[in-house]
């Protein structure tokens, strides 16, 4: 059975979640106010970055919704949202950046993102069993070693869980690094202009940092439940 526990370290992550991704909403908000020098917009920003690394084959697009940019290396698009593509903000211009961070990963073979990128068909089997193993596991499917089973299993999916989030953390990192760096040497963001990039993409990060606490705790709280049903 589920233990009170669970729901105390869920509730406490939840809210530590919000309250970060709050933070981060704010900073966007702040430094999307905020214009460059350059006057350059997110699209450019990320045009111009990967010509720099000789990128090509990778487009730069519009995506959809607040704050959904991401790089898929499957088909090899930057999408931007649409506060990012279009914006020539201190926010537009380091978001732009740090997704393509990602696109040089990829194209320089980066070891955590080629091992993160191998888990993800794992990952995602593992985010479909999780929710009907948490929900057999809550209802007391059920007591004895079928129900120590069920906790091995949810264990070992919430190991899975906080290995991709621990792995993902210095994927992010590197790309914020990769994005600051080049809009340092390009000139294209320097002094108070940099310091807010760093300051929006070192936000983004702590989203990372979050969830990725989140994970571990919560596998380790799957842990000594097996342990001490184990010794009961």
């Amino acid at each position: 059975m589920i233990g009170i526990g669970y729901w105390v370290v869920l509730g406490v992550f939840t809210v530590v979640g919000m309250l970060v991704s709050n933070r981060l909403k704010s900073k966007f908000a702040h430094y999307s106010k905020i214009g460059t020098r350059s006057g350059m917009s997110g699209k450019e920003i990320a045009e111009a970055m990967l010509s720099h690394y000789g990128i090509r084959g990778v487009q730069v697009v519009m995506g959809q919704g607040f704050l959904s940019d991401h790089y898929n290396p499957v088909n090899k698009t930057v999408a931007l949202s649409p506060e990012v593509y279009n914006g020539r903000s201190i926010s537009a211009a380091a978001v732009a950046a740090h997704e393509c961070g990602h696109a040089v990963q990829h194209d320089t073979a980066y070891s955590m993102l080629t091992l993160r990128s191998k888990l993800v068909p794992v990952v995602q089997f593992s985010s479909s069993i999780q929710q009907f193993l948490f929900m057999a596991t809550i209802f007391g499917m059920g007591a004895g070693f079928g129900g120590n089973v069920l906790i091995l299993i949810l264990l070992a999916t919430f190991g899975v869980t906080a290995l991709f989030s621990l792995i993902t953390l210095p994927v992010e990192f590197d790309a914020s690094n990769r994005a600051l760096a080049w809009l340092d040497d390009s000139g294209f963001m320097r002094g108070a202009e940099h310091d807010g990039a760093k300051d929006a993409l070192w936000w983004a990060a702590m989203t990372y940092v979050a969830q990725a606490l989140g994970a571990l705790v919560m596998f380790l709280y799957f842990l000594l439940r097996f342990l001490g049903s184990n010794n009961d």
